[in-house]
């Protein structure tokens, strides 16, 4: 998608970006963008923190410094999709399937939901753990392809996909603000500090 490659393609300072996402998140309105751009403003103002893949190598060497830059290359992943896990089975990564073990979780999703900027999974992620049961850390992959406007296409999504047997545990991530006791809508919910390795797949 183009609007990813111009917001992600070229080498800025770290500084800049952080004040041009505060800017857009201030004043620009979402509804009338297109997607990937709704969805790119909407994931910065729940404090996820994303990174924009090309291709499988440039996601392997995020995930590396995701890992490098957090000291968790000693630490344990918790790692629910086996599909997951074969993709990266090449990877150095500590797989284990207790969650009371974990230091962080390794995922996927089910769909990048635009108008609200969070992440809808199922039990084909999370098995039957509720999210306070989780890691607080997430890293979670996932495609281009996976956006939609809203929930509810994410869970037209789901139905069409499972024909056979629809997942259970159905929910959304959306606070990713670690701490932040300011954000009245978070009350309640679970936090995560979260990262996405979005692979640009169309």
């Amino acid at each position: 998608m183009s609007v990813f490659r111009k917001i992600f393609g070229s080498n800025t300072s770290d500084s800049k970006s952080k004040t041009d996402e505060k800017d857009q998140s201030k004043f620009l309105e979402t509804s009338g963008l297109p997607i990937d751009e709704a969805f790119t403003i909407n994931f910065n103002k729940n404090g996820g923190k994303f990174l924009y893949c090309e291709n499988n190598d440039e996601a392997q060497n995020y995930l590396e410094s995701i890992i490098k830059e957090n000291n968790w290359d000693k630490k344990k992943a918790l790692i629910l999709n086996k599909h997951l896990k074969a993709k990266f089975k090449d990877f150095n990564l500590t797989s284990i399937q207790k969650t009371k073990d974990a230091d962080f979780l390794f995922t996927t999703c089910e769909s990048l939901i635009a108008n609200d900027g969070s992440l809808l999974i199922s039990s084909n992620q999370i098995a039957e753990k509720k999210l306070i049961e989780l890691p607080e850390n997430f890293i979670v992959f996932a495609t281009t392809s996976q956006l939609v406007n809203t929930i509810s296409e994410g869970l037209q999504g789901i139905k069409a996909q499972s024909r056979k047997k629809i997942p259970s545990n159905i929910t959304t991530i959306k606070h990713f603000k670690a701490n932040d006791t300011n954000d009245f809508l978070s009350y309640g919910s679970s936090t995560k500090n979260l990262y996405l390795l979005l692979l640009e797949d169309l």
